[in-house]
């Protein structure tokens, strides 16, 4: 079967570009105001032809109120649908989530000179990163970003425009980052992290293992997370067995959650000690974001060893997985690929497909405290479709995908392999798409 691009909606949507500006995501079909229409509802849009990972193949409706409206062998569903789009050679799945990236810090490893932290450029980078993520199928988002130092709360206030410039395509949430929260030093900081709070930060978060009081850190965020009912994401290497004893006692039974990561150092742990630590952190509810595909430039290098995700997966830890730096000084060549993330346990982490794929989709979304997506009516339309028919081969040639957020299709990536003519080809019927007309 030719690798082409899928049958585009058959009617053409209203408007060419998404909020944020640029030329890649895709606009859905408008409501028309006024009273009741005549016909069905102007933003249904049906997926033909989908493949599940069940085996089954379904055509699946999308309603105006960017849930599943409902999913039904083909041909079943009524035909009102406005927009349609050929799913056919595709597998549909829950989309991904981005639980860790870096928004401020992307996309800098080429430039020239000290990195720009002027709010225009951030703004312009985060959002930058957003689609490029987007685009490989990541519908919400969550960005650490640092504050404090000379840059102050300039960064977070450029990643929060870049948010709300975003709306409609993706959700991004950030996590305010402070470098000290203890000693004389950490007064600042602490007055800051309670700033960026009330500036719209949703997650406190910040690298304990960097503060000379580690303990003292912690103890400073979780209270501040308490007073305001937020999440806590930290970034901690995961190599002192004793901090993570401590830190998970400290945040037992905190709501809404705490999460950690990368925890590489786990993996340099002697087995029964990095056992007993999962222990702990199971125990205590700490989930645990690993980075597949390399460190960040929060954390000191210590060497890039992707944490146990089997051993604490066993322990009864909640694992997600997330892409970390994105073409900075912590990843140079970071693509911010989630597939690749699960590609990556899969192929060297031990975990099954599904598994792997699980880590970067339903987990990575628990984590970040949004609602559970299942191809089924009722659920959110946070939906992506790869070119493939089996989860396995969907992550070893993740090439053409379409992203579905909220119900309409935010963007698409088509890719075409072709071949040279030849008996060869013909015979195996190689997937490929020529040119049907001469031209450059």
């Amino acid at each position: 079967m030719s690798d082409s691009p899928p049958q585009q909606p058959s009617h053409s949507p209203h408007g060419g570009r998404g909020e944020g500006g640029g030329h890649g995501p895709a606009q859905g079909p408008r409501s028309h105001p006024g009273g009741p229409a005549a016909g069905p509802e102007p933003t249904t849009l049906l997926l033909a032809g989908a493949r599940l990972t069940d085996g089954r193949t379904v055509d699946v409706r999308l309603g105006g109120g960017g849930r599943i409206q409902a999913v039904g062998t083909p041909g079943s569903l009524p035909a009102p649908a406005l927009s349609r789009v050929d799913l056919t050679g595709y597998l549909l799945l829950p989309a991904p989530a981005e639980p860790h990236a870096h928004g401020d810090t992307a996309l800098t490893a080429d430039g020239e000179g000290p990195v720009s932290h002027a709010p225009d450029d951030v703004q312009r980078r985060a959002t930058e990163a957003a689609l490029l993520q987007l685009g490989h199928g990541a519908t919400a988002l969550r960005s650490h970003v640092r504050i404090g130092d000379v840059h102050g709360l300039g960064p977070m206030e450029a990643v929060l425009q870049a948010r709300r410039s975003l709306r409609g395509l993706t959700d991004l949430t950030t996590v305010a980052v402070p470098r000290l929260l203890t000693g004389v030093a950490g007064a600042d900081g602490l007055a800051m992290l309670r700033d960026a709070v009330k500036m719209g930060a949703s997650v406190i978060g910040g690298c304990p293992d960097l503060d000379p009081d580690p303990t003292g850190f912690v103890d400073a965020v979780l209270e501040l997370a308490a007073e305001h009912g937020c999440p806590v994401d930290l970034h901690t290497d995961g190599d002192d067995p004793a901090r993570l004893a401590r830190l998970a006692a400290m945040a037992g039974g905190l709501r809404p959650g705490v999460g950690i990561g990368p925890c590489g150092g786990l993996s340099r742990l002697p087995l029964d000690v990095a056992t007993r630590a999962a222990d702990r952190l199971a125990a205590a509810g700490v989930r645990v974001t690993c980075l597949p595909q390399g460190d960040c430039a929060a954390l000191e290098r210590r060497g890039l060893r992707t944490a146990p995700v089997r051993l604490l997966r066993a322990a009864g830890v909640r694992v997600s997985a997330g892409s970390g730096a994105l073409r900075d000084a912590g990843n140079p060549v970071g693509r911010g690929d989630p597939l690749e993330a699960a590609y990556l346990l899969a192929s060297q982490g031990g975990l099954r497909a599904a598994e792997a794929y699980e880590t970067v989709s339903a987990c990575a979304r628990e984590a970040m405290g949004l609602p559970e997506v299942r191809v089924e009516a009722g659920f959110p339309a946070e939906l992506l479709a790869v070119r493939g028919d089996r989860i396995a081969g969907v992550l070893s040639l993740a090439y053409s995908r379409i992203v579905i957020h909220r119900g309409r299709v935010v963007a698409r990536t088509s890719a075409v392999r072709e071949y040279c003519d030849s008996a060869v080809a013909v015979a195996l019927d190689l997937p490929r798409q020529g040119r049907t007309e001469p031209g450059p």
